[in-house]
C-alpha cells in the first residue's frame, strides 16, 4: 500500500494542505486564504471558523488531485502560525471569541505595565522571551477578561485555550486531545524553558489559569488520532507538530548546533540551532525550543524575527497600488540600480528583534523629485534584507563568532534579486533548497519520524537538496555605507 503524510501548514493569511510520499518527496499542495480582521488600528484577528474551514477545504482539494486516497495517509503533520491565541468551549467546541493574531498590539499597555513593575528580567530568564504583545500570554489574559460569558464557563471548567496547533489537534481529534508541542508552548511566555512545563509564577503573573491550557508534548510522536473529520477516516495518527519557524528549521535539516535558516514569509525569521545549550541573548534576541523528538531532550535555538517582510510587498500591492501582484516587485525593483537614497522602514506593526519597539510605525525617507515607484520597490526589498542583517549582527554578538552559510526558504526566497541583496548586506553566502516549502517539509519529517517512516534525523538529512547558492557580490566598504544609511533611517523611526 502507498504511504503518504498529510501536512497542514496553517499560516497567517491562509492554510496549505500538502502530501509527502514515503521517499520524502512533496507531491502536491493547495492553499486557501481566509479573511483578516482589523477591528481597531493595531488590532489583528482571525475567525477560528475561517481557519478550520480553510483546512477542511484544503483536505478536500488535495484528494481531488488523485495522487492518493485518504486511506493511504499514515500520519498527519501540523505546522502553524505561532503566538496567535484563542479560546473555545470544551463542551461544544465552539470558539468563544475571535483569535488574537501574533501581529496584534492590543496588549502593549499591559506588557509595558509589567515591564515598569520590574518583571521583564524574570520573564526572560524563565521563558526566553521579552515582554511584548507579540507573545500569547497577554493575549490569553485579554480574551479571558474581554469575552462575554467566559467567567461563567471558566468556573464550570469549560474553557479551553491554546495556540493554533492546539485548536487544530482538538478539531482533528474530535475533542479527544488537548495538547501543544513544546516548540509552540515556548512561544507563549508561560513555559519554563528548562523544565518544558507551564510555569506557575508566569501563569500567575499573566493571570492565565493552568486549567485552560493544553498538555505540553514532544514535537514528534503520537499526539492524537483523527475522529469525525469530514474527508478523513478515523484513527489516522497525528505524529508531528511544530511552530512554523521551528518546522522550517527542521525542514532545512539544520540539525547541528550552528546551523541556521531564514524564512521569508509574512514576517522574516532567522533561527539558529544551539543544540542542548540554552543560550540567553544579551542582544535583543529570543531563546526558544526548536523541537523535541519522542524520548529525547529539547533542542534549543536563538531566534530573531522581523514582523513585516512579505507583508510589506502586500502593502505595496494592496495599500499603495504600486504593483498588481506580489511577484511584480522583482522586475520593478530591478528597473533601478539601487535604492536611490530612499529608505523604507516597514514598522507597520511595530519593530521586532532586536529593537522591540511595538509603538514604532513605518517610515519612508530620502524621497526626492527623482524618486520613482521603482526606488520604493527597491527600498522595500532592501528593507526585507536589512532587517535580517540587524538580526544576524545581534546573533553573532551573542555567539561571539561568525555564522555559517545561511539557508533560506519561504515564498519570497524565490525572488532572486532579493536573495542577492540579502547575501550582499549580510556578507554571507546563502543556500536555497530544492524544496522551498520548508515549513511543510518540517511538519512531514517530524510526522514521519513519529510514525516510524524514517528512523532518525540522519535519514531525513539525506532527503535535503540544494537548488541554488548566492555568493556575496558587494564589497565590504559598500556594505558599510549601505548599513549606515539603513541605521540612520532606523534611528528616525525609533525617534
Amino acid at each position: 500500500m502507498a504511504r503518504y503524510i498529510l501536512a497542514i501548514d496553517q499560516g497567517t493569511t491562509g492554510s496549505t494542505v500538502a502530501l509527502m510520499d514515503g521517499r520524502g518527496k512533496l507531491r502536491a499542495s493547495v492553499n486557501y486564504e481566509f479573511p483578516q480582521h482589523y477591528p481597531r488600528p493595531g488590532w489583528v484577528e482571525h475567525r477560528p471558523a475561517d481557519i478550520w474551514a480553510s483546512v477542511l477545504k484544503g483536505v478536500r482539494a488535495i484528494f481531488r488531485k488523485g495522487i492518493c486516497t485518504p486511506k493511504d495517509i499514515v500520519a498527519i503533520g501540523i505546522t502553524n502560525q505561532r503566538e496567535t491565541a484563542l479560546l473555545w468551549d470544551r463542551q461544544s467546541g465552539e470558539p468563544l471569541n475571535n483569535a488574537i493574531v501574533w501581529q496584534c498590539r492590543r496588549t502593549t499597555d499591559f506588557c509595558e505595565s509589567l515591564r515598569a513593575a520590574g518583571h521583564e528580567k524574570a520573564v526572560r530568564r524563565k521563558s526566553g522571551l521579552v515582554l511584548d504583545p507579540y507573545f500569547s500570554a497577554s493575549k490569553f489574559r485579554w480574551l479571558l477578561k474581554n469575552t462575554p460569558g467566559s467567567g461563567k464557563l471558566l468556573r464550570a471548567g469549560r474553557v479551553a485555550g491554546g495556540t493554533v496547533d492546539s485548536y487544530l489537534i482538538w478539531q482533528l481529534s474530535g475533542g479527544d486531545a488537548h495538547v501543544t508541542d513544546v516548540s509552540n508552548a515556548s512561544r507563549t511566555s508561560l513555559m519554563n524553558l528548562k523544565t518544558a512545563r507551564w510555569d506557575k509564577s508566569l501563569l500567575d503573573l499573566f493571570e492565565v489559569p493552568r486549567s485552560i491550557l493544553p498538555t505540553i508534548v514532544p514535537s514528534s510522536g503520537v499526539l492524537g488520532h483523527t475522529r469525525g473529520v469530514p474527508g478523513l477516516p478515523d484513527g489516522i495518527p497525528i505524529t508531528g507538530v511544530a511552530g512554523d519557524q521551528q518546522s522550517a528549521l527542521f525542514g532545512q535539516a539544520c540539525f547541528a548546533p550552528g546551523d541556521a535558516k531564514c524564512t521569508f514569509g509574512t514576517g522574516s525569521f532567522i533561527l539558529m540551532n544551539t543544540g542542548a545549550r540554552l543560550l540567553q541573548s544579551k542582544a535583543g534576541l529570543l531563546t526558544t525550543v526548536a523541537w523535541q523528538l519522542a524520548g529525547g531532550k529539547p533542542v534549543y535555538a536563538l531566534e530573531g524575527g522581523a514582523f513585516v517582510c512579505g507583508a510589506a510587498v502586500q502593502w505595496l500591492r494592496d495599500g499603495l497600488g504600486l504593483i498588481k501582484k506580489a511577484s511584480d516587485i522583482e522586475a520593478l525593483a530591478a528597473a533601478v540600480p539601487d535604492h536611490g537614497g530612499v529608505e523604507f522602514v516597514p514598522a507597520l506593526t511595530g519593530l521586532g528583534a532586536p529593537h522591540w519597539a511595538p509603538d514604532a510605525r513605518g517610515t519612508i525617507t530620502g524621497l526626492t523629485r527623482g524618486s520613482e515607484r521603482a526606488h520604493i520597490a527597491r527600498a522595500t526589498l532592501d528593507a526585507m534584507a536589512l532587517q535580517n542583517a540587524d538580526i544576524l549582527r545581534a546573533m553573532e554578538s551573542d555567539l561571539g563568532k561568525r555564522m555559517k552559510t545561511l539557508r533560506v526558504d519561504g515564498g519570497a526566497a524565490a525572488n532572486n534579486l532579493l536573495m542577492q541583496i540579502q547575501a550582499d548586506v549580510l556578507g554571507r553566502a546563502l543556500v536555497r533548497p530544492q524544496v522551498i516549502e520548508t515549513t511543510v517539509a518540517g511538519a512531514c519529517y517530524l510526522a514521519g519520524l513519529g510514525v516510524g517512516l524514517w528512523d532518525s534525523p540522519a535519514a531525513v538529512q539525506q532527503i535535503w537538496r540544494e537548488e541554488r547558492g548566492f555568493s556575496v557580490a558587494m564589497s565590504a566598504k559598500a556594505r558599510r555605507v549601505r548599513l549606515a544609511s539603513w541605521d540612520a533611517a532606523l534611528k528616525r523611526t525609533l525617534a
